[in-house]
């Protein structure tokens, strides 16, 4: 009876622990050298393209033949990328094809026809000839340990080594570098060409970015490494600026039924009054009716007037150049109009020429630094009762703006729901298309609103929940 075929595992130690021959050993000798080019070339890729204007100016500086040759290949970053990757790729075609001469020497033919039988009777019962099987089994052994080789020593390790020591290794690798850079060149020049003209085509068809704000403010959160108040709040500030320019004048001004403003036939007492309670440094001034605001009194021109009588005529204090501005107008503009004519103030008029509300300099300025508060405000300027985490009550005037800021949501999370809602109140309105009894819940992705006051005329105060487990 015919002796069974060894086993796998001791075919293969056994071979592992005989001398190597001549033809082995250089071939090993060969794989090292490919694997340390491989590591080169890759580190040479984070170094190169990890370059700060800092490092720049080092090798601007230093003025050595390296440093120079470095500069030379950093002007023509698309060249240089090209140069590497196809260097990487030839050196890595050349790493599995000795790999694979390392593992069919170092077995021999005869122990993989003997590795080819035994999977031939162990494993696939007759499917599949010995022969094809046993060049099966050194193509996958060859893959498995050259994938390992590649992604350790020539990707991982060299990587982490040039992100530590990115000066080195451009120094290092300028003259390699540059010396491919020329003998790759036909080869460059048909991969830059060639993404060239793919990028032009992408460009033609797509006419408008595809990169939208929330894959911009994605982006922003993943720069924050550390939660610290002070990282959120940077954040926060790129979030600002990358929405600013979408932002209009109705989303944060203060509303008509907020505005603090003085009647023209006001006494001078009075006035002093309204000016102590307020404690603004500007104030409008109308006739008869809020839409007929006719200018703006400056607190400080009332300074030198403190002691006059009570029959003192302040109006003539009042500056006429009021900046009126309507609700749609974008704040960026809005922003402009404030620096070419020197005011801090506007008041926002609707469609029908009445005043909706004021916006001012500090208004525009919270939408990218978060709240400004000076010694006048009060503790919370936002309106609302926090009962948990993610349990609160707020006014139904709360504009939506500020109601994202104190949930932790972009200001443009009800952005697909609001319409022409600037408050919380109003966006309940503009979903339902009436006062909604204390019953009625409104879903909105993880959060519930609900009114829990309201009069006839008006939402007075809201409900919101955030469910956790619909993130």
């Amino acid at each position: 009876m015919d002796s069974e075929p060894p086993n796998i595992l001791f075919i293969l130690f056994q071979t592992a622990i005989t001398n190597p021959s001549d033809g082995l050993a250089f071939s090993i000798f060969f794989l090292i050298v490919l694997l340390t080019c491989s590591g080169l070339i890759s580190s040479s890729e984070v170094a190169y393209f990890s370059l700060g204007l800092k490092d720049i100016k080092a090798l601007e500086e230093e003025n050595s033949i390296s440093s120079r040759r470095a500069l030379a290949l950093k002007e023509k970053p698309r060249y240089l990328l090209a140069t590497i990757l196809i260097s990487n790729n030839f050196v890595n075609i050349a790493i599995v094809i000795v790999a694979e001469q390392i593992l069919r020497i170092w077995l021999g033919p005869e122990n993989l026809i003997i590795i080819g039988q035994w999977l031939h009777n162990n494993l696939f019962y007759g499917l599949a000839n010995p022969d094809v099987l046993a060049d099966i089994f050194n193509f996958l052994v060859t893959v498995v340990g050259v994938t390992f080789m590649l992604v350790l020593f020539g990707e991982a390790m060299p990587k982490i080594y040039a992100t530590l020591n990115k000066l080195r290794i451009v120094h290092l690798m300028a003259l390699p570098l540059t010396v491919l850079k020329y003998l790759l060149s036909p080869f460059s020049k048909i991969l830059v060409n060639w993404s060239s003209a793919m990028e032009k085509s992408l460009n033609s068809t797509n006419t408008q970015s595809s990169t939208t704000k929330e894959d911009i403010d994605a982006a922003i959160d993943l720069t924050v490494t550390n939660k610290t108040e002070a990282s959120v709040q940077e954040a926060d500030i790129l979030k600002g600026i990358v929405n600013f320019g979408d932002i209009a004048a109705r989303q944060i001004m203060h509303p008509r039924m907020d505005i603090i403003a003085i009647e023209y036939s006001e006494s001078f007492k009075d006035l002093m009054k309204i000016v102590k309670d307020s404690g603004y440094s500007r104030l409008p001034v109308y006739k008869e009716d809020l839409d007929n605001i006719i200018g703006i009194l400056y607190v400080k021109d009332l300074l030198e007037h403190t002691e006059k009588p009570e029959n003192y005529e302040w109006q003539k204090l009042i500056r006429s150049s009021v900046l009126f501005v309507p609700e749609s107008k974008k704040i960026d503009e809005l922003l402009r109009e404030f620096q070419l004519k020197r005011t801090h103030m506007a008041v926002i008029v609707d469609e029908y020429g009445g005043t909706a509300g004021i916006a001012t300099l500090e208004d525009i300025m919270e939408e990218v630094v978060g709240e400004i508060k000076d010694e006048f405000d009060n503790d919370e300027e936002v309106d609302y009762i926090k009962i948990s985490d993610n349990n609160y009550i707020f006014e139904g005037k709360t504009l939506l703006n500020d109601v994202c800021r104190v949930i932790g949501e972009n200001t443009s999370y009800f952005d697909h729901v609001r319409g022409e809602a600037d408050s919380l109140a109003g966006l309940l309105l503009e979903m339902v298309g009436h006062i909604p009894n204390s019953e009625k819940e409104i879903i909105i992705e993880n959060i519930t609103l609900k009114a829990i006051s309201a009069t006839k005329r008006r939402i007075e105060k809201i409900s919101l929940i955030i469910d956790d487990s619909k993130t």
